[in-house]
């Protein structure tokens, strides 16, 4: 029997916050009592990120792209759950998550969407990086960080953008949002379910680094800097 839902977490060098991932996710599907799948994608990890994927019963693939689109991409080809659920390996999902997202796509109103993030601390540097993207989410009405639609819609928009070094998740919400509408649907926020993520970027460069820095900030959201990209994304351990 298939499953309901494939979740698919890019993961490299996740050893720390693997686990706390997957116990948070194991204990919000409890709730739903719906089967699922979880798949790992190992990227260029050196670690025991894929052991403990593994010892969880996660199904694991590797693989060596410097891209986030293409790392998503290849857990999402191997997805066999109606409903396809993206979150990052540093970050955990509030208990009523997939209680939200169920009865957000048995109504049939939405094509999917997103939710909210939280960071795992707060300061003043954090939060003034927040209202900088503030005026992004609000123009397009979208939000990041776990993204959730049916397989089928997925495939039918293509995925994650691969040409995107970053800022995928902003393109991908996008197209899922204009899709949406030709189908009829809206894409959902959801508000009584949200994602708190690590601030390991904010610890290794600092807090108020965006805010001193904010054409890095354009440059990550454009994607044109490939030399930066590698060096916040995909060379950050």
């Amino acid at each position: 029997m298939e499953p309901v839902f494939s979740i698919v977490i890019p993961a490299r060098n996740e050893e720390n916050h693997l686990p706390v991932c997957l116990e948070a996710l194991k204990k919000s599907l409890s709730l739903v009592n719906s089967s699922f799948e979880i798949i790992v994608v190992c990227n260029r990890c050196s670690d025991r990120t894929a052991i403990i994927a593994e010892n969880e019963g996660c199904r694991v693939v590797k693989n060596q792209d410097k891209n986030l689109s293409m790392i998503r991409n290849a857990g999402a080809a191997l997805a066999k759950g109606k409903f396809v659920v993206t979150v990052d390996a540093d970050s955990t999902v509030s208990e009523k998550m997939f209680t939200n997202i169920s009865s957000s796509m048995e109504s049939s109103k939405y094509i999917g969407g997103g939710v909210v993030i939280l960071p795992e601390r707060w300061s003043l540097g954090i939060f003034i990086t927040g209202l900088m993207l503030l005026p992004l989410a609000l123009k397009h009405m979208i939000s990041g960080g776990l993204f959730f639609t049916e397989r089928k819609s997925f495939e039918e928009i293509g995925g994650f953008d691969p040409s995107l070094l970053s800022a995928e998740d902003i393109d991908f919400a996008k197209r899922l949002k204009e899709y949406g509408r030709t189908q009829g649907k809206r894409f959902k926020i959801l508000k009584k379910a949200w994602i708190v993520t690590s601030c390991r970027k904010f610890d290794h460069y600092g807090d108020w680094y965006f805010v001193l820095r904010p054409w890095l900030m354009r440059d990550l959201l454009k994607s044109r800097s490939k030399a930066f990209a590698d060096e916040f994304w995909y060379d950050f351990n």
